[in-house]
């Protein structure tokens, strides 16, 4: 077994550490303060080729694996930008998975050049108000007419819904009392946004305030059947192929702010001085941040066999959620660890790891609670009776 990085993704990782450091902590405080996209980081990302580093060659991108990509956003995330920098390439990177599956082929030379060279910014509309967690309830529907569908419904947590030209949309073409299984009968459509049938409301939250949150409404918005992914009644198990590899680049993010957050814990503790000495010596403050890197640590080494496991298209349900609860576990521990070390200046923006703190809470929500995870291992792992 070999822990070692190859030298390719040893110099995607030292790249990827050299791009960000153009965008200190200042830049993405600001960003989340203001409420406002980081269009110049965003668009140096895209020019220097990486928002396809997981596309195919064929369609503009680099062809590469969930390995690659995992290290490209664990970066991100570590440099100080958290989910406000990893989450538009994040959507990007990886929501348009579905069409490089299951789209057609004129879809995927339509829409993927343009998404791999961040011309194109792509939402994924599947959450709603009555069905969170249980996707088979959603009650948005498309109605066929013709050469078209008729789209009505509403739509929650759609992240990047006013910077994004589409949207990837679960809908309903068959109601759920008419088929046989209730993960029947829903559809993929790749729908514009920016139209007047379509009312976004971003909604108020606790953290990644520069990437906006919205609330969708789609009254009547016609999609053409060509924009429709794959087949009619299919769209539920599009969106199960991409699951696991959804998880491990959420768990690389966390993993990511953990280590940032751990960064800056470190640093302070060297150099505050209380009662004649640094804080660091008191084990107090030593021992959780120690703690925090070894949780740190173990995570990653889940990130990195689930990641290898989809990249040589082996099964890894088990490991993908226990590398995306581990790692939300392990990030939160050391962002809340580096608050606790700032003491009362750490509740203070300026010392930046307040931010990291709401932002690395967000992981033990979305996408799947921990809560999720721990039915799958229940069930899917250790064998015991479905609990929901």
């Amino acid at each position: 077994m070999d822990f070692n990085e190859s030298q390719e993704q040893g110099l995607i990782r030292e790249s990827i550490r050299k791009l960000c450091s153009a965008y200190p902590d200042a830049y993405w405080e600001e960003c989340d303060r203001e409420g406002r996209y980081p269009d110049a980081f965003f668009k140096e990302m895209a020019d220097a080729g990486w928002i396809g580093i997981a596309m195919p060659e064929e369609f503009g991108g680099a062809g590469k694996g969930i390995q690659e990509a995992a290290i490209l956003l664990e970066e991100v995330a570590a440099s100080g930008a958290a989910m406000n920098g990893a989450t538009p390439l994040h959507l990007s990177i990886f929501g348009m998975h579905p069409v490089v599956v299951h789209g057609s082929q004129a879809m995927r030379e339509k829409y993927l050049p343009a998404v791999a060279r961040g011309e194109l910014q792509v939402a994924f509309g599947v959450t709603e108000p009555n069905a969170g967690s249980d996707t088979t309830a959603i009650e948005t529907v498309a109605r066929k007419h013709g050469d078209h569908y008729l789209v009505k419904g509403r739509k929650v947590w759609t992240t990047k819904a006013i910077e994004s030209e589409r949207v990837l949309l679960l809908v309903r073409t068959t109601p759920r009392d008419q088929v046989k299984r209730k993960t029947d009968g829903m559809t993929l459509l790749l729908a514009e946004l920016q139209k007047p049938e379509v009312s976004i409301s971003p909604i108020a939250k606790l953290g990644r305030n520069a990437v906006r949150t919205c609330e969708v409404v789609y009254d009547d918005l016609k999609v053409s059947v060509d924009d429709r992914v794959g087949e009619e009644g299919e769209g539920f198990r599009y969106l199960l192929d991409g699951l696991n590899a959804e998880r491990v680049l959420i768990a690389a993010e966390s993993v990511g702010i953990g280590r940032a957050a751990l960064r800056r814990a470190v640093q302070y503790a060297n150099e505050r001085v209380v009662f004649d000495r640094p804080i660091g010596k008191n084990q107090g403050i030593a021992f959780p941040l120690a703690e925090a890197r070894m949780r740190l640590d173990a995570a990653e080494l889940m990130v990195r066999k689930a990641a290898w496991l989809i990249d040589n298209g082996e099964r890894c349900g088990a490991e993908a959620n226990m590398a995306k609860w581990l790692a939300a576990e392990a990030g939160f521990f050391a962002a809340d660890a580096a608050l606790q070390t700032h003491g009362g200046f750490g509740y203070a923006r300026e010392y930046h790891v307040e931010r990291y703190w709401r932002e690395a809470r967000l992981m033990k929500l979305a996408p799947i609670s921990q809560e999720m995870v721990l039915n799958f291992v229940s069930e899917h792992v250790l064998g015991l009776p479905r609990s929901y």
